[in-house]
């Protein structure tokens, strides 16, 4: 079917041609994604699916901690906020717990729409 294959180029063309403010963005959206289909597995008690997106989250969260330039102080603040998140995670992921999932969502959209946010007023600027 040419749907689907016409969807993956587009995506693949979205991704290319993304400033790395917007991969960012794109990246805490799927952080969201993951951790929402994880809490409905747990829901469904569908334990191989939460345990697979539960870890799909922890791997962008990982790759948020890995690539902060730790010369700037905010950075360090930004650590310790991955580092929860990434132990909250191990946790959910042990236990099945929703609720776990639900708080650590909660963390990333919010630090998503700062993100948006920062993105926006850089736009304003002109220095996006």
């Amino acid at each position: 079917m040419a749907l689907p294959n016409a969807y993956a180029q587009y995506n693949n063309s979205k991704i290319l041609t993304a400033s790395p403010a917007e991969l960012t963005l794109m990246l805490y959206d799927g952080a969201i994604k993951f951790c929402n289909i994880a809490i409905l597995a747990v829901e469904q008690k569908d334990i191989e699916k939460a345990s697979n997106n539960i870890i799909k989250t922890e791997r962008i969260i990982d790759y948020f901690r890995q690539t902060l330039d730790m010369r700037f102080e905010v950075a360090k603040d930004f650590d310790r906020v991955y580092e929860y998140l990434s132990h909250r995670l191990v946790e959910a992921n042990v236990k099945k717990d929703k609720e776990i999932l639900e708080e650590v969502n909660e963390h990333i959209r919010s630090m998503r729409d700062t993100w948006k946010e920062v993105m926006r007023i850089n736009k304003e600027k002109g220095t996006a």
